[in-house]
C-alpha cells in the first residue's frame, strides 16, 4: 500500500486550512497514495480564546469535509487531529479520525497525553487547560491490517505503543505539531525507536513553520519501517512524502527477529 504523510502550516482560518490540507491530499492521491495522513490540529492553530468558536461536533463541518474527501478519492484518510466539542464543557478533545475508502469513520482517538510543559522564557504550554484527555487505546482494521492511533506528545510514552502492538498494530499513525526546540533532537529518534520496539510502520505527519501565535513546529514528516529505516522524509516546507508499506516484509521482520513473541507477559503484563 502506497502511503503519504502530509506536512502543512495551519493558521486560524478553518476553511482555508481545510482547503489547503485537502489540496495536498488530492495531490498525494493523484500520485498514487491509497493512505494519506494529515498533521495534528490540521483545521486550526491560533489563540486559545478562539477555540470555542471553531470547535466542532463529530459528525460536523470538519469531519464531514474529510469524510467526503476520502470517499471522493477512494482512499484511507487519517484526518490528523481536530478540536472536538465536549458537551457542557469549555474544553475540547484533541481528536484523530480515520476514514475508509467509503468515507466511513472507522476509528476515533482522543489524545491521551497532554503537553503540559512550562519552562520560563522558553515554553509556556498547558494543554490540559483547554483540552481534555482521552481514555482509550484505539486500534482499527485497515483491509486486514491492524492500525493504531496516537498523537504528537504520545510518542514520549512507549507504553502506549506497546499496548498498540499488543493489539496487533502493524501501522501506527502519529499526527503531530512537534516543537522545533525538541524536534531537532528527539523527533526522528523517538519515531524510529517506537518502530523498532514494536516492529511496525510509523507514519508521522507534522506541522511545519511558525503559527499565528509565534510557535515554531519542526516538520520533517516521515515514514519509518519496522526495521527503523526512514523510508521517506518531507523536506522543510509544506508538501508530502510517500513510501510503500510492505506488509509481507513486516511479517518477515517479526519472524526473523521475534522480539514481540519473546515478551515476558507473565512478568510485565
Amino acid at each position: 500500500m502506497l502511503a503519504a504523510v502530509v506536512q502543512v502550516l495551519a493558521n486560524d482560518d478553518v476553511d482555508a486550512n481545510l482547503a489547503k490540507a485537502g489540496g495536498f491530499v488530492r495531490d498525494a492521491a493523484a500520485a498514487g497514495a491509497e493512505l494519506v495522513v494529515l498533521p495534528e490540529m490540521v483545521e486550526f492553530r491560533g489563540e486559545k480564546d478562539q477555540v470555542p468558536s471553531i470547535k466542532s461536533d463529530i459528525p460536523g463541518h470538519v469531519s464531514t469535509y474529510f469524510s467526503n474527501l476520502a470517499k471522493e478519492l477512494g482512499i484511507w484518510l487519517l484526518a490528523g487531529s481536530i478540536h472536538e466539542s465536549i458537551p457542557d464543557s469549555e474544553r475540547t478533545y484533541n481528536t484523530s479520525l480515520l476514514f475508509n475508502r467509503d468515507g466511513e469513520e472507522v476509528a476515533r482517538y482522543r489524545k491521551l497525553h497532554l503537553y503540559d510543559v512550562q519552562i520560563p522564557g522558553r515554553v509556556d504550554a498547558l494543554e490540559s487547560a483547554t483540552i481534555a484527555p482521552g481514555s482509550e487505546v484505539v486500534t482499527a482494521d485497515m483491509e486486514g491490517h491492524p492500525v493504531g492511533l496516537s498523537i504528537c506528545y504520545d510518542i514520549r510514552f512507549p507504553e502506549l505503543y506497546r499496548a498498540l502492538a499488543n493489539d496487533g498494530a502493524e501501522v501506527v499513525f502519529l499526527p503531530a505539531s512537534f516543537m522545533l526546540f525538541t524536534g531537532k533532537d528527539h523527533w526522528e529518534i523517538l519515531i524510529r525507536a517506537r518502530a523498532i520496539e514494536n516492529q511496525c510502520y510509523m507514519l508521522a505527519s507534522g506541522q511545519y513553520g511558525v503559527d499565528p501565535r509565534g510557535v515554531a513546529s519542526y516538520g520533517r514528516s516521515m515514514i519509518v519501517d519496522p526495521w527503523g529505516t526512514v523510508l521517506a522524509t518531507a523536506p522543510d516546507g509544506e508538501g508530502f512524502a510517500m513510501a510503500n508499506l510492505d506488509f509481507e516484509r513486516l511479517q518477515q521482520h517479526r519472524h526473523e527477529l521475534p522480539s514481540l513473541a519473546n515478551r515476558r507477559r507473565e512478568v510485565l503484563g
